[in-house]
């Protein structure tokens, strides 16, 4: 049995790995980067061992400094989680050079079925069902617009070393293609070092019905049945939920027969995935066709879900299978109990695009109870690094039933709370509840069909948490002045030092400037009876109250309504924006991240909606376009530049 255990990876899936190790008695090791000196799983651990610098091409992605950290602390064994090395062949082999256990599958597996298209090559060999399309080596893009134009639009390009949605795109019409073919290169070669890519049929109306296999160095291999992953955003998953609501028995058996003979056919050992698409147009039946997609050779995000309904620790089997043993149980004992269904937390902003959000964790509440499960790897008072996959946590609910799941699910959501960074907690609790969702009416293009409904506030809802925020900011500087009325004067009840509003002839008004979710802004506040009070109007001249938790903060006040985030702070009379002060457009960077490419130069007239910058954040793409058409007078940043949230990147001066 392994007795030292080092885990090559950070955050939630570290402190999980770390959990069961220590349960089974192994000494835990954690590996950190400068920006996670403080983080929960360096601390959790029994040894924790510095890696380098930030950036995870100086640190969790460097196999070298990995592999010494393991030396240094006497590990015999490593874990890598997903994401990062796990899936790295070349690791895999490293590890077994110096004498340490890979606790995953050999890396001859690893290399069968980490390039897209020799797995559905050895998939179609082994008679798994794939989906049509190019899956060869040769890579010109004129070659691949025409391999797309044979298979039919719309079609899927895929990264062929990927996965996470990262190096995909959804090709609609061929005047599209070369653009987004350019791009999944791009991002495909910035993620996993390699830019091939393989076309794909698109399904219409697909499920994504994926089965978690297991197999030992024993020669045996088991599935613990199916996870529904469908409800996606641009390719990420969003929530997932075992078993696979309205799956047969005759398409349960069918699918997992599929999914072990893929994992025989590599010889596969430790834990995996065989991801399906399902035609989701119609009701599963026994007869429903499947086509495999690919498989992921490594633990996944949404295991829990599969635990929840086994019963079964899948890092254990891992540890226990790399150790040597076989498997723990033979598939007639593996059953399902109940229903699970998971929620992943992120920090990022829905009504900006999903773009990711850092900050500092102001507060941390993720309600715990009865059915529901929390894995995280951060607390409150920690910091979202720009560096890193913004997950903050995964909410798990089990029950007896689909619903009750799901009610549970949507009752944790609603009593959670997340203040600094923006997250998608209300958006989560909307989709959680759709009727379509929770009717099985669904597929993996829902979240789309469905954005406006999920993402856009109930009417009155901003106006309302302005208030709020305004009312307790004019409290808190109440607060401040009666603090410094007494500590400056013994004039108690001097007229002079009473801070509410007081005016000559005229009602008692002010107007608070205001910076509302870094917008500017102006409330009118009065005062009634001495109380200061804001007139907020509702669109439909009614009443109607909303719960909201305000939270103070250095940075303002956090205003919390329905899982929504608001901040609202008092304006500096002092600051001005320069760079705008002329009228021209100022293209800032709306997040922390890395400058992928520049598109126009200082003189050249734009268009509106004209791309001009790409930028890399926490793993993906985000393009930058041009908000009116005028002439570039500036470019401040170039490919490679590292930019902070709202530093100017290009400067558009508008048309005469």
């Amino acid at each position: 049995m392994i007795k030292t255990l080092l885990i090559a990876n950070r955050g939630e899936i570290a402190c999980r790995i770390i959990s069961t190790a220590r349960r089974m008695g192994l000494t835990t090791v954690a590996v950190y980067s400068d920006a996670d000196a403080n983080a929960m799983h360096a601390s959790m651990a029994d040894i924790a061992v510095p890696i380098g610098p930030a950036a995870v091409n100086e640190s969790y992605l460097v196999a070298e400094r990995i592999i010494a950290a393991a030396r240094e602390a006497g590990a015999d064994a490593i874990h890598p989680g997903y994401g990062f090395l796990s899936e790295n062949a070349a690791f895999a082999e490293a590890c077994a050079a110096n004498g340490i256990v890979f606790v995953g599958p050999p890396a001859s597996a690893i290399k069968a079925m980490g390039l897209k298209d020799e797995a559905k090559a050895l998939m179609d060999k082994a008679g798994v069902p794939v989906v049509p399309g190019f899956h060869g080596a040769r890579q010109e893009p004129e070659f691949l617009h025409e391999k797309a134009y044979e298979i039919g639009y719309p079609v899927l390009i895929k990264a062929v070393a990927g996965g996470g949605g990262k190096g995909m795109r959804r090709v609609d019409k061929a005047i599209e293609f070369d653009d987004a073919l350019a791009g999944a290169k791009r991002e495909a070669k910035a993620a996993f070092g390699d830019d091939r890519v393989l076309i794909e049929k698109f399904v219409s109306q697909p499920r994504h019905i994926e089965m978690q296999v297991f197999g030992d160095s024993h020669g045996n291999a088991v599935h613990l049945f199916e996870r529904d992953c469908s409800l996606q955003r641009r390719h990420q998953k969003v929530i997932e939920e075992a078993p696979a609501p309205g799956m047969t028995e005759g398409l349960r058996a069918r699918m997992g027969q599929a999914a072990v003979k893929a994992a025989l056919a590599v010889g596969y050992q430790g834990a995996g995935t065989i991801e399906f698409i399902v035609d989701g147009s119609k009701p599963l039946s026994d007869e429903t066709p499947f086509y495999f997609m690919e498989m992921n050779t490594r633990l996944q995000v949404e295991h829990p879900v599969t635990e929840e309904i086994t019963g079964q620790d899948l890092v254990e089997w891992q540890i226990r299978v790399a150790s040597g043993e076989p498997l723990p149980l033979a598939q007639e004992e593996i059953t399902i109990n109940g229903h699970a269904v998971e929620a992943r937390l992120y920090a990022e902003d829905p009504d900006n695009g999903f773009l990711p959000s850092t900050g500092h964790l102001h507060v941390l509440s993720l309600f715990e109870g009865e059915g529901i499960r929390i894995d995280t790897g951060v607390s409150e008072g920690d910091d979202v690094s720009p560096f890193y996959d913004p997950m903050i946590a995964k909410v798990i609910a089990h029950g007896e039933t689909r619903d009750e799941a799901l009610d549970l699910l949507s009752q944790s959501l609603d009593a959670s709370m997340v203040a600094g960074p923006r997250t998608n907690l209300g958006f989560l609790r909307r989709l959680v509840d759709d009727p379509d969702f929770r009717a099985v009416r669904f597929d993996t293009g829902l979240i789309d069909r469905k954005l406006d409904t999920l993402v856009s506030a109930a009417p009155g809802v901003r106006e309302a948490a302005i208030a709020l925020g305004t009312l307790r900011l004019v409290d808190r500087e109440q607060e401040r002045v009666e603090m410094e009325r007494l500590n400056r004067s013994n004039e108690i009840y001097s007229p002079w030092s009473v801070a509410d509003g007081f005016q000559l002839g005229a009602g008692r008004m002010t107007a608070e400037p205001l910076v509302v979710d870094g917008a500017q802004d102006t409330v009118p506040v009065e005062w009634v009876d001495g109380e200061p009070a804001i007139r907020v109007s509702h669109p439909d001249d009614g009443e109607e109250e909303i719960e909201a938790d305000l939270i103070d903060a250095p940075d303002g006040i956090y205003v919390l309504v329905d899982g929504r985030q608001f901040l609202v702070a008092a304006r500096d009379p002092f600051s001005v924006d320069l760079d705008a002060a002329d009228g021209d457009a100022v293209i800032k960077a709306p997040m922390h991240g890395k400058v992928v490419s520049v598109h126009v130069e200082e003189g050249q007239a734009v268009e509106r909606g004209q791309k001009l910058a790409v930028i890399e954040a926490m793993k993906m793409e985000h393009t930058l376009t041009a908000g009116r058409a005028g002439t570039v007078s500036e470019v401040a940043a170039g490919a490679g530049d590292q930019v902070g949230e709202g530093q100017k990147l290009i400067v558009v001066h508008a048309e005469e």
